[in-house]
């Protein structure tokens, strides 16, 4: 599977470009995995309905999100799927979608990024994905249009540039070509949002602005890596946490 992410709010362009690469990867034989969320994702979804698409619902499989895509999603149920680790029941919160990112990542190969603006839920699923040790791909837009410039931002961090579907393909065939060990580590747990009010307390104590590692935050405040991730996932969403190079973290 290829995971395909970008802006709710896209561009002309930028649908089109998305609908023509997840096309072309369905008749190269791959999986499209989305979100389902408006912008891009559907476009992807609705370009590899025949193919086979898979979305990845934030709440449970009877409250789908946004409604109007109930009958995308029951289109491509025929040759795809549709996954959630939500009950049946449960009404999506806005913290249910980055938690809902980091399974769009993790079932993937690598995440292709079509326009996303600075601080897009899209960015976060692709810094999820190189923590997976997932390959990122960025399109890149024009410098003057704000829905481009994350994706611009990966492509200087070391994204790979794709415009067209036989860069993700070429960079993905190595990866296919040889056993992927999935090896289990003491540390692997899945994020958590309905964290310890004492452990959250602890970790945003430690918080400055002066820049920390991820480890140094872990071990100070003596908690989990993964309760460390979903506090610093929410400061990063509350627009209150700037991420460093090194894996260095400060508060605005």
């Amino acid at each position: 599977m290829i995971a395909i992410v970008g802006s709710r709010n896209a561009s002309g362009a930028g649908l089109k470009f998305a609908g023509q690469l997840a096309r072309d990867l369905g008749d190269a034989g791959f999986v499209v995995i989305s979100g389902l969320a408006r912008g891009i994702d559907q476009a992807a979804h609705r370009a590899t309905v025949a193919s086979g698409t898979v979305a990845v619902l934030a709440g449970g499989h009877d409250r789908i999100y946004p409604p109007e895509h109930e009958d995308l999603l029951a289109a491509l149920l025929a040759q795809g799927a549709a996954i959630s680790e939500m009950p049946l029941g449960h009404v999506p919160r806005a913290r249910d979608f980055p938690r809902r990112n980091r399974l769009i990542s993790g079932a993937s190969l690598g995440v292709v990024v079509v326009e996303a603006a600075h601080r897009s839920g899209s960015l976060i699923t692709a810094r999820m994905a190189a923590e997976q040790g997932r390959e990122v791909f960025a399109v890149p837009g024009s410098p003057i249009d704000p829905r481009a410039a994350g994706a611009n931002d990966l492509i200087k961090q070391g994204a790979t540039l794709v415009t067209e579907a036989g860069d993700v393909i070429n960079a993905v065939t190595p990866i296919m070509e040889r056993p992927i060990m999935l090896a289990a580590r003491e540390d692997d747990e899945p994020l958590d949002f309905a964290t310890d009010g004492g452990d959250r307390t602890r970790v945003i104590n430690l918080l400055g602005p002066s820049p920390i590692s991820l480890d140094d935050l872990i071990r100070m405040a003596d908690v989990s890596p993964a309760v460390v991730r979903a506090v610093l996932l929410e400061l990063e969403l509350a627009g209150k946490l700037e991420r460093h190079g090194g894996g260095l973290v400060s508060m605005i």
